[in-house]
């Protein structure tokens, strides 16, 4: 199995013990620290992060041309307004997922995880999926965008449930910090970004700011 597909998995486990926390549980019902989104939302919403990998697998391979994992960023997430329906449907489907009660949630992440790591190490490296909006990647670069979801939103989580947020694997790291500067120069340009990084009073656009 590659570097893409391990890191993947690596992270997913790393957001099964967060979400397994007795705090989670605790405090269930209550406000994250995102605008909107309730513990158990942002709990669910970091669930479909890895089972939305298992649902598109299962649509079969397309075979138009791929976009990569920095454009698919660009083209899906292109609503800041946390009130536009896109946001209001991704903490609906938060919501649903984590129905069942915290128990139920992390009995179904362990699940995915489990068939992932099966199926992963027997998916072709030039595996093509249709994911959201009907966008069409490599599978390794959709693990990419996950791989950022995970991280993203275990440091959520963890922020809203009061406890230090967990060690990332240093490759999943890297795999996201790469991404999200490819993301950056796709929404911004390249000048933008080398000014955000090296001449902060010339960066007029918050270049690094992508999300």
């Amino acid at each position: 199995m590659n570097e893409i597909r391990t890191a993947f998995l690596a992270s997913a486990r790393v957001c099964r013990d967060l979400i397994a926390h007795s705090a989670v549980e605790q405090r269930w019902d209550e406000p994250s620290a995102l605008e909107h989104f309730t513990v158990r939302g942002l709990a669910g919403h970091l669930v479909r992060a890895t089972g939305s990998v298992e649902a598109y697998l299962d649509r079969g391979s397309p075979d138009d041309a791929p976009t990569s994992a920095a454009r698919y960023y660009a083209a899906a997430v292109d609503e800041p307004d946390i009130n536009s329906p896109l946001h209001v449907a991704v903490r609906e489907r938060g919501e649903a997922e984590a129905v069942d009660g915290h128990t139920a949630l992390v009995e179904k992440l362990e699940g995915l995880i489990a068939r992932l790591e099966a199926r992963l190490g027997t998916e072709p490296d030039d595996r093509q999926m249709s994911v959201f909006k009907g966008l069409v990647l490599r599978l390794d670069d959709y693990l990419v965008t996950r791989i950022v979801e995970q991280l993203v939103h275990c440091d959520d989580l963890a922020v809203s449930i009061g406890v230090d947020t967990p060690a990332a694997p240093a490759n999943a790291m890297e795999i996201a910090f790469a991404n999200l500067v490819e993301v950056a120069r796709v929404r911004h340009g390249d000048l933008a970004v080398l000014r955000a990084f090296t001449r902060r009073e010339r960066d007029s656009v918050d270049a690094l700011r992508i999300f």
